[in-house]
């Protein structure tokens, strides 16, 4: 098991160093300069290379990359002597940090990844990513928790009900949800229900978790503003769920010991839900982790045609403004969550299933 998880675990850091890698190099040749959008029009060529410089845009490639490298490994070296040398750090960047030793003028500290400041407030991408990523994150579970219900619900019933109107409707519903694109469907979504219909569903195009109250003297939750976005959110994963349910229960129902339970004279719900549901779920919790985790990464359309103040919207106002350190420290934690994610579902696997380990 040891061998096992530690395979895994290197799979997912070099997973990690190949999107650092992509991204670094896919930033720095795009065309477009940070420094004149951060000036404006009135930017001359004499301030364009101050900012540059400022920003170490200046310096070759290769040592760009060393220093970003340098930025977001754990245990970095900086130099005391030297603060505006471009490979090492200067000292103060990353409070708090651990000294671990000196070699020669610089010195070796252990501290958190440090993903750099926004070219345009000067923020710390981390502060931006911590404030943004859990409106993601609450968007992301409450879509997850409506297509699980009503996705295994719907699936349950095409099982049992098959070639029915409710099987029928099932497929429908299934096909439909995964024809749609995500951004479509939000625009779809918003339209209908909060323009067409907003007089009698109150739901707004536009809003975040928290709103300013009319009086302008605070905040309060404002979940109906959820409604939306989860919905559309939701749509892509409850259609794959309810294939995957009536698929795996039809199985599952099939199975002899399901016969020699109804052959007992056991009610038909216990059976249907104690045995048949049960030896169903595994690959529904397989493909509901996965989309979890896509769903958290995926939502920036969707945030973005809702205005939802999310990971989606922060990724699209970087590239509108050139930010690059907001847009490629955003894509970094996305890959990270989605290697973490990846690597805790496979090891349950080998915890659950004791062949999965010793076939990989």
């Amino acid at each position: 098991m040891f061998n096992y998880i530690k395979k895994r675990l290197l799979y997912g850091l070099l997973v990690i160093f190949g999107v650092v890698v992509l991204v670094f190099f896919l930033f720095n040749i795009l065309p477009g300069d940070p420094a004149r959008m951060m000036l404006g029009q009135r930017a001359d060529e004499e301030s364009i290379e101050i900012i540059n410089r400022d920003l170490g845009r200046d310096k070759p490639v290769a040592l760009q990359f060393l220093n970003y490298l340098n930025d977001l490994l754990p245990v970095s070296v900086h130099n005391h002597a030297d603060e505006e040398s471009y490979f090492f750090l200067a000292p103060d960047k990353y409070e708090p940090y651990l000294k671990i030793c000196s070699i020669g003028d610089g010195t070796v500290v252990l501290k958190a990844p440090y993903l750099r400041r926004s070219y345009q407030s000067k923020r710390k991408v981390s502060e931006i990513i911590s404030a943004a990523f859990p409106q993601t994150a609450i968007l992301a579970v409450t879509a997850m928790g409506f297509a699980l219900v009503v996705g295994i619900l719907l699936g349950i019933l095409s099982a049992v009900y098959k070639d029915s109107w409710i099987d029928k409707l099932a497929l429908f519903l299934s096909t439909l949800g995964m024809s749609l694109p995500s951004f479509f469907a939000a625009i779809l979504m918003a339209w209908f229900f909060a323009y067409i219909l907003g007089e009698f569903t109150h739901l707004s195009m536009f809003g975040n978790l928290y709103t300013v109250d009319d009086y302008g003297t605070g905040e309060y939750l404002d979940l109906k503003n959820l409604i939306l976005p989860a919905l559309t959110l939701g749509i892509r994963p409850l259609a794959t769920l309810i294939t995957l349910t009536k698929n795996s229960m039809l199985e599952a129902m099939s199975q002899d010991y399901i016969r020699t339970a109804r052959a007992k004279g056991m009610r038909y719900r216990r059976v249907l839900f104690h045995h048949a549901l049960r030896n169903a779920m595994n690959p529904i919790v397989t493909s509901a982790s996965g989309w979890l985790a896509g769903l958290m990464a995926g939502a920036v359309f969707v945030e973005y045609v809702f205005d939802w103040k999310g990971m989606g919207v922060v990724i699209v106002d970087g590239l509108e403004k050139y930010d690059f350190p907001v847009v490629m420290g955003s894509i970094l934690f996305i890959c990270v969550l989605l290697v973490v994610i990846n690597i805790l579902t496979d090891i349950l696997y080998g915890i659950l299933d004791p062949r999965v380990r010793v076939n990989r």
